[in-house]
């Protein structure tokens, strides 16, 4: 068996789905239905019991599968060293995210970089919205993923990797929640939760503005230090806030509600890093890695950069499962 053919096999015999196991491998399913086959014929006896609705694996499979996976989990770490070394990677790569479903991506691209660069190791730590930069700007990350654009000083934007719709955080009781879709002109009526800290104007103007483009003013509610503090505050009815359409998924409690927004931009999440110097290679490579993640998940259709200033090219890869809680504090890093 050829070492392609291996892997399909293995693949398949984790997903137990041919379309599944194609998208993994970046093939298509016929190619996957050849190979099995193919290795069928050679073997003299069937790998896979295929129905209609299921895939299993038959006795003959399982026994494959269990002397194959030892040694191929030990070729790819093999590989992965020698990769490692040929490209001077070493040490750990330090990631911040900004919201849960950016950790999310953060977490799922660490482990296939963590698997394909044996040695390596990434830190995952939060980014706070009331400085969103700072972690950056220190030198105490070497990337993160999160709100774009920036206009911070030494900050380049790289590609952008998730676009969400926009919603409005509101509390439960109000005239508002019962609507289906809100306006931006609605925002006259209802005073704007803001985070405070030192946060760049070009993200306040999409999170909090504060005039509506009618050129109506929006009234000012409570400030901020940590995110979680604002469903509380809308759930006290202190005031609203602009959230990303799935934050519904990740903050939803008692007395709010989640409203769309019928217009305006897109909530856009990308690449950030410092300028100074070249961009050296771990991070270039781990920017790889999310973008063959997002183009898999079609996250962001657009697919587009979030300024001219950085860019990445897009390598398709395998995702694996996150391997630790995706709420890591922001001061107790998470090495994946």
């Amino acid at each position: 068996m050829e070492l392609r053919d291996i892997e399909i096999f293995l693949t398949l015999a984790e997903e137990l789905h041919f379309g599944r196991t194609a998208e993994r491998l970046h093939i298509t399913p016929s190619r996957v239905s050849h190979a099995i086959k193919k290795q069928e014929r050679h073997i003299g006896a069937p790998l896979f019991e295929r129905t209609s609705r299921t895939v299993r694996l038959t006795p003959v499979g399982q026994q494959l599968r269990d002397d194959l996976l030892p040694a191929h989990v030990q070729i790819q770490r093999a590989v992965g060293q020698a990769m490692a070394r040929a490209r001077g990677f070493s040490g750990a790569l330090r990631v911040g995210y900004s919201t849960p479903w950016c950790a999310d991506l953060v977490f799922e691209a660490a482990e296939v970089f963590r698997g394909r660069y044996a040695g390596c190791t990434v830190q995952v730590r939060e980014v706070q919205f009331d400085d969103p930069c700072g972690l950056l700007r220190r030198g105490e990350l070497d990337l993160q993923v999160s709100e774009v654009p920036s206009a911070e000083p030494g900050i380049a934007a790289g590609p952008v990797l998730i676009c969400e719709p926009r919603a409005l955080m509101i509390p439960a009781g109000h005239p508002l929640a019962r609507r289906d879709s809100v306006s931006l002109e609605d925002l006259a009526g209802v005073p704007m939760i803001g985070p405070g800290g030192n946060v760049a104007k070009t993200l306040l103007d999409i999170h909090v503005p504060t005039r509506t483009p009618m050129g109506r003013p929006i009234p000012r509610g409570p400030s901020y230090t940590f995110w979680p503090e604002v469903p509380c505050l809308v759930a006290a009815g202190l005031g609203v806030s602009i959230v990303a359409a799935r934050a519904a998924r990740y903050h939803n409690r008692p007395g709010i509600a989640f409203v769309p927004f019928r217009d305006g931009p897109t909530m856009d999440y990308g690449v950030l890093w410092r300028t100074a110097g070249p961009a050296p290679a771990m991070p270039v490579a781990f920017v790889d890695i999310l973008r063959g993640l997002t183009h898999r998940t079609g996250a962001c259709e657009a697919g587009h950069d979030a300024g001219p200033t950085g860019s990445s090219p897009t390598t398709a890869t395998t995702p694996a499962p996150a391997p630790c809680d995706a709420a890591a504090s922001s001061t107790a890093p998470c090495s994946v």
